[in-house]
């Protein structure tokens, strides 16, 4: 395992260890095991049925087989996308955020939650989803691991299938949003460490849409909507059509 990813790995494993599912979605009132598990799950469908929705309504909904919910953390969007498709597969590289992924499980078996801790998705063959789904996640990797997984993503989405790739695009230009893109990365963790009193820091960097596009040379993205960003990010959610490879 690499550093970068063994260092991901412990933050996020004292992360699941400690406030699963305030990790998973940060919220300062849900602090210290505020979040009820219906409410949190719920929030998960709030997300994945407008995303569904956009996919029909671009043309890109894919076959409802077999879906990728790469960084699944707690399981809040895997249960959402078990509502759309007859298989999910969540992975993680936490496996206390798992165990957490498999109480939480409303799906009635139809979930495998999986422990990745490779820098790739080689456990999962070619062409092997109709979708690959990840929301708030490739931010906390560093650069070149989040972008090995999207060509990884590329690899094992079928020809015709699709990608949801929800990634912040710029920081806003506001104190918070400056502090992330000028502040080097061991100042901002100790201050979340000291400061913000996380139980591990969050690694945060951005994913600008022209590199995207780069690094996923058979595919196209059909659309970019802004979805969420509060005071520090401009979030883009990318609607990506997998193309056919020689």
């Amino acid at each position: 395992m690499s550093v970068g990813l063994e260092q991901v790995r412990r933050d996020w494993t004292r992360l699941g260890s400690t406030e699963p599912l305030w990790a998973v979605c940060v919220d300062p009132d849900k602090r210290d095991g505020g979040w009820d598990d219906e409410e949190f799950l719920a929030s998960g469908r709030a997300d994945i049925d407008p995303a569904i929705a956009r996919l029909d309504e671009l043309g890109l909904a894919p076959e409802r087989g077999r879906v990728l919910d790469f960084g699944c953390g707690a399981g809040r969007l895997s249960n959402a996308l078990a509502a759309h498709f007859d298989r999910v597969v969540g992975v993680d590289i936490s496996a206390p955020m798992l165990d957490e992924a498999r109480r939480l499980d409303r799906s009635q078996g139809r979930i495998d939650f999986r422990l990745n801790e490779r820098p790739d998705l080689s456990a999962f063959e070619d062409d092997s989803f109709d979708l690959v789904y990840t929301d708030l996640v490739l931010q906390h990797l560093p650069t070149d691991l989040a972008e090995g997984y999207l060509r990884e993503f590329a690899r094992v989405v079928r020809p015709g299938g699709a990608m949801v790739l929800g990634v912040p695009e710029s920081e806003r230009r506001t104190f918070k949003g400056m502090v992330f893109r000028y502040v080097p990365w061991p100042l901002v963790a100790l201050a979340q460490r000291v400061i913000l009193r996380y139980p591990a820091p969050m690694r945060m960097h951005t994913l600008r849409t022209g590199r995207l596009a780069e690094l996923l040379p058979d595919a196209r993205i059909v659309a970019s909507d802004e979805y969420w960003g509060g005071d520090h990010w401009r979030h883009l959610r990318h609607y990506v059509e997998v193309g056919g490879r020689v």
